[in-house]
């Protein structure tokens, strides 16, 4: 088969074998303009030359591994679409849980300081910024490039988010919040996922964190109780094999209601407790 494909389903069927037919449908739906229902129901509707040549360009580099996400520039997180780059992990669903948990602690408080550690495109900090509006959210990163993705998606999506450069706590001076949430990295350095599937094209140094992973963990647990105001919440989500060793980690800080709580695959994915 040579040539542009004419229709939807010629389209389709290029990817056919090649690539998940769910990503391709994304692809698809994303180079045409198509609905998903439409790709289904009129395969042999007419597909513009351009959109076409982008479908294909879209669909080599998906073969060769390139995650979609980086592939359209963009990831849906919590309803809401965010921008993605190379310089950011890509928010997955897994990870909503965090957001969630933490909407549930601020509810009753009337402007509570939230800090979200390690925020990359500023998913969780601007999903919480909107979920709480009156919540006075600030978001750290070491990375440069990642705090200019998470502030453009907080202008994008009309968020109160206060972007800070730099290392953890080091940003935040004496400040103390009510919540403080993270997706740190948390693979450990010499886990084999790490050349496999998507996390070859995301920054290693937000995913690996030390020989069992747990590097970063370690440092936010032993600062956070500094910058928590009383009975304050840290929440932190985890790989899906290490919550126990993160409840140990905040038992053996004093925290108070250590839990962790399991995402839509019955996996313990977050961990937290609160001040005494």
């Amino acid at each position: 088969m040579s040539g542009l494909p004419a229709t939807l389903g010629e389209a389709l069927a290029r990817a056919r074998g090649r690539i998940a037919q769910g990503d391709a449908r994304i692809l698809l739906r994303e180079a045409s303009g198509a609905g998903l229902a439409q790709l289904v129901a009129f395969p042999e509707r007419a597909l513009p030359p351009e959109a076409a040549a982008r479908f294909l360009a879209w669909l080599a580099r998906r073969e060769a591994g390139e995650p979609v996400a980086h592939l359209l520039g963009e990831r849906e997180f919590y309803g809401r679409r965010f921008r993605v780059s190379a310089a950011t992990l890509i928010p997955r669903p897994d990870t909503e849980l965090l957001v969630t948990l933490a909407c549930e602690r601020l509810a009753a408080l009337a402007e509570p300081a939230v800090l979200d550690l390690g925020t990359g495109s500023g998913a969780i900090a601007i999903s919480i910024a909107l979920e709480c509006p009156g919540a006075r959210v600030s978001a750290v990163d070491f990375s440069a490039e990642a705090l200019a993705v998470a502030r453009a998606n907080a202008s994008a999506l009309g968020a109160r988010v206060t972007c800070l450069h730099g290392s953890w706590f080091a940003p935040v001076g004496a400040a103390r919040y009510a919540c403080i949430v993270s997706n740190p990295p948390y693979i450990a350095a010499a886990d084999p996922h790490l050349a496999q599937g998507d996390l070859r094209f995301e920054p290693l140094t937000a995913l690996a964190s030390g020989v069992d992973g747990l590097d970063d963990i370690r440092h936010i647990v032993a600062g956070a109780a500094a910058h928590l105001a009383p009975r304050g919440w840290l929440l932190l989500e985890h790989g899906h094999d290490q919550a126990a060793a993160v409840r140990r980690l905040l038992d053996a800080q004093g925290y108070a209601g250590v839990a962790s709580w399991r995402d839509l695959a019955g996996i313990e994915r977050v961990t937290g407790g609160h001040l005494a």
